[in-house]
């Protein structure tokens, strides 16, 4: 007979969630895992955390930590104090964490020092840029986790490079892939393109959340001026995340962005309709991390405002080119996918929707 393993898996953030519901759903399928979940409420409130819930069918959450936002210290240490109880009552055999997020490392560190085990999803990305606070929190997880889940064959070389034992890391492809695929009925039958009276390949699509574009009054003058020079026949979709829409606010360009004739601002959106645009698009301008892979798995072409990415099989594949706030860069570009000039986009070895399957079958068998 099997032994029972409980795993009890965190989630915090916006991106946990599409990496959280595949392995959720697998476990129910394994009767000797007792699967419970954790969310600290490091996104909150409706548009950030419970519509993404609602349509990616999670079940409410075990315990929610209801931690709020704060800075980097303040909210790491909150998560920290609130978690601690947790696995003294619990007791799990692993704590499974994901991503990047303040979350992620709180919670490993916790699971560490009471002698747990974790497994990391989504290890061995890197982007090689220490000044962002999610390449600290990537790298810290990787080094303390006992199961490292890598999503691509740089991120398992990255590991073996740090020095990370072998016998710890797998290669299992991207656990966003199996959320996508999934739920791709629901994606086709979503009705957002009518409401927004948008026709396939006609529209583009935009998103902005990293602190070094949207904290910077410089840089989100810099973004302001691109947009306004980008040919308005290809109307710019986006879906405005509030800490974005709060900063350019409080810097006094919302009129501004708000009077471009070629960009629609509009409220955040849930996971379905989101992925409806993306699939439906003709370029998407982001930097946002996740995307690039979902876009990617369409062969939609990505415009990644950052100079490096986590992600670089993205690149490799054809579909993703680091442009930064390089107005030059940006236009020449959209120029030629406005010219119908796409660019040749491989599939990603892996992204096939059984990553969720590789990790429980693995977890199954070492415990």
């Amino acid at each position: 007979m099997n032994k029972k393993i409980k795993i009890l898996s965190v989630v915090g953030a916006r991106p946990n969630f599409m990496k959280i519901a595949p392995l959720l759903r697998t476990f129910e399928k394994y009767p000797q895992i007792e699967s419970i979940l954790v969310h600290t409420g490091q996104h909150y409130g409706q548009k950030m955390s419970k519509t993404f819930f609602d349509s990616l069918e999670i079940s409410s959450p075990n315990y929610n930590l209801d931690v709020g936002s704060g800075s980097h210290g303040e909210q790491t240490a909150k998560i920290m104090e609130a978690f601690e109880p947790i696995l003294e009552k619990e007791k799990p055999n692993l704590v499974l964490v994901v991503g990047d997020v303040n979350s992620t490392i709180a919670c490993a560190l916790v699971a560490s020092k009471m002698h747990i085990k974790i497994a990391h999803v989504e290890a061995g990305a890197r982007s090689f840029n220490k000044k962002m606070p999610e390449e600290i929190n990537r790298v810290l997880t990787d080094h303390i986790s006992d199961f490292l889940f890598a999503h691509s064959y740089q991120s398992y070389k990255n590991l073996f490079k740090e020095g990370v034992p072998k016998k710890s890391v797998f290669l299992v492809g991207n656990i966003m892939i199996d959320c996508l695929a999934t739920n791709l009925p629901k994606i086709e039958g979503s009705k957002i393109l009518e409401s927004l009276d948008l026709k396939k390949g006609f529209f583009s699509l935009m998103t902005m959340h990293r602190p070094v574009n949207v904290d910077s009054e410089k840089n989100l003058k810099k973004i302001y001026s691109i947009i306004s020079k980008i040919p308005n026949k290809i109307p710019i979709i986006f879906p405005v995340h509030p800490r974005t829409e709060k900063n350019i606010k409080d810097k006094g360009l919302w009129e501004k962005f708000n009077d471009l004739d070629n960009l629609k601002i509009i409220p955040p959106l849930d996971y379905i309709d989101f992925m409806r645009l993306l699939q439906n698009c003709l370029f998407v301008l982001t930097d946002s991390g996740g995307i690039q892979a979902e876009a990617a798995y369409f062969k939609i072409p990505t415009l990644t405002m950052r100079e490096e990415t986590e992600l670089s099989e993205t690149v490799k594949c054809g579909a993703n080119k680091l442009v930064g706030l390089d107005e030059k860069k940006i236009l020449h570009n959209v120029s030629q996918l406005q010219k119908g000039k796409k660019p040749l986009i491989k599939k990603i070895p892996l992204n096939d929707g059984k990553t969720a399957q590789r990790i429980a079958k693995i977890l199954a068998k070492s415990f």
